[in-house]
């Protein structure tokens, strides 16, 4: 059967982390899952907290009469009360339910978002490095991705930058925070001063653009901090999220989309997000775990586990002369490659059976990125394969590169405390 040909070229520039997965499965099966180091899909290796289990054998042996029929497409209405007390209480606004659509993750509340606002042409801002997908969804609906690098040194939201890519033809920008691949978080401050610059740019524009923020990590934040509410600073906002990190849940596809009750014409828009919803074939959310989760808008799995795998990974690895920015969340480093071909590093890694991601599959190539959301007890083992010369040096001198790689380089994160 032919393939279009958008989506042949799609498939020939399609992620990096699915296709490094995949080879890890292959390695596995050829070496045994000893052999492979693979820190390529963030994929918790936590299980759900004992709270989600208690739910679950509760519905179990208790089942409401009707829970697997049909509901509204917008979700269930005491899901949708949870999600919107939490973001109220975030936030101080009056969130309510009707601004709240249940989706199957935050990729199906990222996509019917983007049905819902977007005209052919329209142009979406996003921020590199960025998850590779953003291209892909905005081109499902007719829009333009356009790229603006972040703070090349922090990797902070470069607002000026935000300023002058802002055109007539804008209609969103898209963040997230903490951040996939970098970890960083967005502080207050950059937030409240991207909130003054998109409402200038709209009213010099007459055009109403929507921040979409994109927060599956939300709660996997460290050191204390947290990731503050988007709502509070940009008044045509969404959130997108799903419950796959902060809750373990990422083959359940548990999520929702959230508006701004600031946001001009908010009624209209959740009308049209829950009619995208439903058009693009995702419908509703599970009826299970939309269930569930309305009881656990306060949970979460352990995020100190988390903070000591970033401690260890990120001591170690600058310990060996990597150098990159110390993640504020999420479950990433993304370290500067020792050489300039962050692909062909990436492919000496893979000689010596460590899988990992090139920084060209998130727009950002000199770089590459570690997923430390491994097993536990195979922290060190791990640390320690990443650590043996011939893995570092291989044919192209990787080793060399790396205690050679001028600080400041272009696009180089600079180790930060």
């Amino acid at each position: 059967m032919p393939v279009a040909h958008k989506v042949a070229g799609f498939i020939a520039n399609s992620s990096w982390i699915r296709k490094m997965f995949e080879e890890g499965e292959r390695l596995r099966t050829k070496y045994g899952a000893d052999q492979i180091f693979d820190f390529t899909l963030g994929n918790p290796d936590v299980e759900p907290p004992q709270a989600f289990r208690d739910e679950f054998l509760k519905l179990a042996r208790a089942p409401i009469q009707g829970m697997h029929r049909y509901m509204n497409n917008a979700g269930y209405q005491e899901t949708r009360d949870a999600v919107a007390s939490v973001l109220a209480a975030a936030s101080d606004l009056p969130v309510q339910a009707g601004q709240v659509v249940m989706t199957c993750g935050a990729g199906g509340a990222l996509n019917a978002v983007l049905k819902t606002i977007l005209n052919p042409g329209d142009e979406v801002i996003i921020l590199t490095p960025f998850f590779v997908e953003y291209r892909f969804y905005i081109d499902n609906h007719g829009g333009v991705p356009v790229q603006v690098w972040t703070d090349r040194d922090t990797f902070q939201l470069d607002i000026p930058a935000i300023a002058a890519a802002v055109s007539e033809k804008t209609r969103a920008l898209i963040i997230c925070s903490p951040n996939n691949p970098t970890g960083v978080i967005y502080p207050a401050e950059s937030l409240a001063l991207l909130g003054e610059t998109i409402a200038a740019k709209e009213k010099e524009f007459g055009r109403q653009i929507c921040v979409i923020s994109d927060e599956p990590y939300a709660r996997i934040a460290y050191d204390g901090k947290s990731v503050p509410n988007i709502f509070r600073y940009v008044t045509n906002s969404v959130i997108v999220t799903s419950h796959s990190k902060d809750l373990a849940l990422p083959g359940e596809r548990i999520g929702y989309l959230a508006a701004n009750p600031r946001m001009n014409g908010v009624d209209r828009f959740v009308e049209g997000a829950v009619f995208s919803n439903r058009v693009l074939g995702f419908v509703n959310a599970p009826a299970l775990m939309q269930r569930l989760v309305a009881s656990l808008q306060h949970a979460s799995v352990d995020i100190d586990a988390y903070q000591a795998k970033r401690d260890l990974f990120y001591q170690a690895l600058t310990g060996m002369g990597f150098q990159m920015v110390r993640p504020d969340g999420a479950f990433y480093l993304f370290p500067k490659s020792p050489l300039e071909d962050d692909v062909e590093f990436v492919k000496i890694a893979q000689r010596h059976r460590i899988l990992l991601v090139p920084g060209s599959g998130f727009g950002a190539p000199g770089f590459f990125r570690i997923a430390y959301c491994v097993d536990r007890g195979d922290d060190r083992a791990q640390l320690r394969r990443l650590a043996q010369p011939g893995a570092r040096s291989g044919p192209a001198g990787v080793t060399t590169a790396v205690r050679r790689a001028p600080p400041g380089a272009r696009g180089a994160g600079k180790p930060t405390e």
